[in-house]
């Protein structure tokens, strides 16, 4: 990548940081994220950005040990865009105020007004009167520092856009990464405009990296890799395998946590249609077994998480010269267990293979996907030749329906949550929407209910249907789906799955929900 130009995205701490780098690759530019603490004059030296951008984040200005970027970043004569915190961070550090947001805080949907000023930052928008942006502070600029001008005001921010275009500084009050904001992409391409990006990263360029540093990192020695049978792990599988060949050895962990026949299903399709050496590991009791009397969700994750490290050592043993673990981590799970490199980010939950790692676990990991969304993983797949019918299915977890089972697992519980999760998705495919929706699964509840069959009373399991949309896996919604077919897979599960006698649907979004009930 040292070829490419390079954009620097300081990390203060956002949510939805990762996301600025997602919207500049489309925008075919090479860039880079790194928390602030990292950020120092020597790195940005050595870095050479061709352009800055100064993340959101949840911390405040006004307080003494806020984070800020070294001062380097404002005399570099590069572009520079502030985005919600930073663009405070940039007033506060080049003469301008913050205040306290008392009346003056926007969470959600904002509306811009233009100026009378002129800029290319903002070619294209307000082709009508306002601009609808996606607004997410506390605090407010209450006074611009000396050489910028104001060109877009909201209700609640009247500096919400503006530059000083002699110095190349630009800053936003919202964040034009999001969806919410229509336009946002359009400002972001038009500052790779003002910054002269060529535009040259593609995926390929990023499978070609990738493989090099692959076969730079492993050298004659084996990988290993964890293999759930998910889009994640599979392309990680093949983008490794096309790399060092022979040197990769594919564990599939069947924890006796997956879908109905999944195990069966994997195995035929990777063994039918990649020249792979792979290990079918049937570890069903071991998982049950330690996982028998938990109901904590850390806990559950944390469990599964050691002993998916166990299972991989137990095999590397007999695998001469293994000292590498691959796995198929991307950045939505990087985000929400730790902030990404170190960074300040809240942590939201652990996930399987980013957390529990224990210090000794003997094997280095590889993780290739690591910086990737989910919907850049399918053209990295499509790419490296996997089937687009095996590309578009939904993620499902690596704990697996573990997490979709809340409170303590069962047997009985996971056989009854097999047969629903089957219903369910075969009704999606027969009304043709398993396309339309992002994810979708049933959960089975902690609760059992009252009900009456023929003339009989039922104390049985109620369970969830969950079904989202998304794009990212970041934010979601729930999908619409008619009355009728709500009514129809009820009718379906209670008739067909012996164990359920109340079947709900789940309708919150992603935030303040998380796609999994766990």
């Amino acid at each position: 990548m040292q070829n490419h130009q390079r954009l620097l995205i300081i990390d203060f701490g956002s949510q939805v940081t990762q996301l600025i780098a997602r919207r500049f690759r489309e925008l075919s530019v090479y860039c880079e994220i790194h928390p602030f603490q990292n950020v120092t004059e020597e790195f940005l030296k050595k870095f050479k950005a061709k352009a800055i951008i100064l993340s959101g984040g949840p911390a405040s200005v006004i307080e003494k040990k806020s984070p800020k970027p070294p001062k380097l970043v404002f005399e570099l004569d590069i572009p520079v865009l502030g985005i919600c915190y930073g663009q405070q961070v940039m007033m506060a550090m080049l003469g301008g105020n913050v205040d306290k947001g008392i009346g003056t805080a926007e969470f959600g949907r904002a509306y811009v007004q233009k100026t009378d000023n002129e800029i290319l930052l903002l070619e294209g928008w307000f082709e009508t009167e306002q601009e609808k942006v996606w607004m997410s502070h506390g605090d407010h600029v209450s006074k611009i520092a000396p050489g910028f001008e104001v060109f877009g005001t909201s209700d609640n921010a009247p500096f919400a856009i503006i530059a000083n275009e002699e110095r190349k500084l630009f800053a936003v009050q919202f964040h034009p990464e999001v969806h919410h904001t229509p336009n946002g992409t359009k400002l972001l391409e038009n500052f790779c405009k003002i910054a002269g990006f060529s535009r040259d990263w593609t995926i390929t360029g990023y499978r070609e990296h990738a493989i090099a540093k692959i076969r730079d990192e492993v050298g004659d020695k084996q990988v290993i890799c964890g293999l759930s049978g998910g889009v994640d792990s599979s392309v990680t599988a093949v983008l490794i395998h096309e790399a060092i060949g022979e040197q990769l050895t594919c564990v599939f962990v069947d924890h006796g946590l997956l879908r109905k026949n999944e195990a069966q299903e994997v195995v035929k399709m990777f063994r039918d249609n990649y020249n792979m050496s792979l290990i079918h590991a049937e570890e069903q009791e071991l998982f049950l077994n330690k996982l028998d009397g938990q109901d904590d969700p850390e806990t559950k994750r944390k469990i599964i998480g050691r002993l998916f490290i166990e299972v991989f050592q137990k095999y590397a043993k007999d695998i001469k010269d293994a000292e590498f673990l691959a796995q198929g981590t991307l950045y939505p799970d990087v985000i929400e267990s730790i902030s990404f490199d170190g960074g300040p980010s809240d942590t939201i939950k652990s996930h399987h293979n980013v957390g529990g790692l224990p210090e000794k676990m003997g094997l280095k990991l590889i993780e290739p996907l690591r910086e990737l969304f989910k919907d850049e993983v399918r053209l990295l797949g499509t790419d490296l030749g996997l089937p687009k019918s095996f590309l578009g299915r939904h993620p499902f977890p690596g704990p697996g329906l573990a997490i979709r089972c809340p409170g303590k697992i069962t047997k009985e519980k996971l056989n009854i949550l097999r047969e629903a999760d089957a219903v369910f998705i075969d009704q999606i495919k027969k009304h043709a929407l398993y396309d339309e929706i992002w994810q979708a699964f049933v959960t089975i509840l902690p609760v059992r209910t009252v009900g009456v069959m023929g003339d009989a009373r039922t104390y049985d399991y109620a369970c969830a249907l969950r079904a989202v949309t998304s794009v990212d896996g970041m934010t979601a919604d729930y999908y619409p789906f008619e009355h009728n077919f709500l009514a129809e897979t009820a009718t379906r599960i209670i008739n067909e799955v012996t164990g359920i006698n109340r079947v709900t649907y789940d309708i919150t979004s992603k935030p303040p929900g998380t796609i999994e009930w766990e």
